[in-house]
């Protein structure tokens, strides 16, 4: 197995610390938050409650999140749209607690995400969260297998069960052909597929996907977004998903929509496809002109 550093390439969010501290001691907060997060026939896997965010710019202050409230259920595929600077990527990175927020609450299948050192969200991003980023961030020294297992490479856990796992997300995700090829050597398709790979590895509760189509040709992006559907189907992976894609987000079974910091509205899959993308594009037209 190569060695990997344990630093990683820059504007990466992955976390690559290996010094993870016991959990434990933050355990019992999380037990005034589960009746909160919690619904009929079980928990939310990712509750957000009235999360306000924002950036102080000199003197000036700007309010990004203005108190959004969502919840997505286990197994489901869930999408976010809305406007440039509506606060599509500020919701993304605070709920993978890459950035601090002022007021609201967060929580991971019942467990709740501020307030932990730096070790435990360590912990938390690579064995609970995947990723799967609009560069790839793919390691230009590893193969696909071997980023593949980039996670459990960290966490020092190549284990026979890990390989094995490794192998078989390989062959469900249509790329085994090219395991041993480097990222140079194969198409955007391929390396977003052997992303989504990646961010299953661990058996994550929740893959967030940021714009995982935006540098894609349509063909690519179809085979990306069959990716996420197999997943779900084979796996019964929770997926949250930003894009500007009206096709990408028509394939989820719901999408919510962002206006100026707040939910503007959320509309439920129903029908058929090509129907639902229909409503996406008519929902776009209504929000004042502005372009998703």
């Amino acid at each position: 197995m190569t060695a990997v550093s344990r630093s990683l390439l820059p504007g990466s969010t992955l976390m690559l610390n290996t010094d993870f501290v016991n959990l434990k001691s933050y355990e019992n907060k999380n037990a005034d938050v589960l009746a909160l997060t919690e619904k009929k026939g079980g928990m939310h896997m990712l509750y957000v409650s009235e999360l306000h965010k924002s950036y102080r710019t000199g003197s000036r202050t700007y309010e990004v999140l203005k108190g959004v409230s969502l919840n997505v259920e286990k197994g489901e595929f869930v999408a976010v749209m809305g406007p440039s600077g509506s606060g599509k990527s500020t919701l993304l990175n605070c709920i993978s607690c890459f950035i601090p927020y002022e007021s609201g609450l967060i929580t991971l299948s019942g467990e709740k995400l501020s307030g932990l050192s730096e070790e435990a969200l360590a912990k938390v991003r690579n064995e609970k969260l995947g990723f799967v980023f609009q560069d790839f961030m793919l390691l230009d020294g590893l193969t696909v297998r071997e980023n593949i297992l980039l996670p459990r490479i960290i966490h020092g856990e190549v284990t026979a069960d890990g390989e094995k796992n490794a192998d078989r997300l390989l062959k469900l995700f249509g790329i085994d052909a090219i395991r041993d090829k480097y990222p140079a050597e194969i198409s955007g398709g391929e390396k977003q597929r052997t992303a989504v790979a990646r961010a299953l590895i661990n058996n994550p509760l929740l893959i967030l996907a940021d714009e995982p189509t935006g540098n894609l040709d349509s063909r690519s992006s179809r085979a990306v977004i069959d990716s996420f559907m197999e997943a779900r189907h084979s796996l019964d992976a929770t997926i949250f998903m930003v894009t500007y894609d009206s096709f990408a987000a028509s394939f989820c079974d719901r999408v919510i929509i962002l206006k100026d910091g707040t939910v503007f509205r959320t509309l439920e899959n129903k029908g058929s496809r090509p129907e639902f993308q229909g409503q996406l594009l008519n929902m776009i037209k209504e929000m004042s002109g502005d372009d998703i």
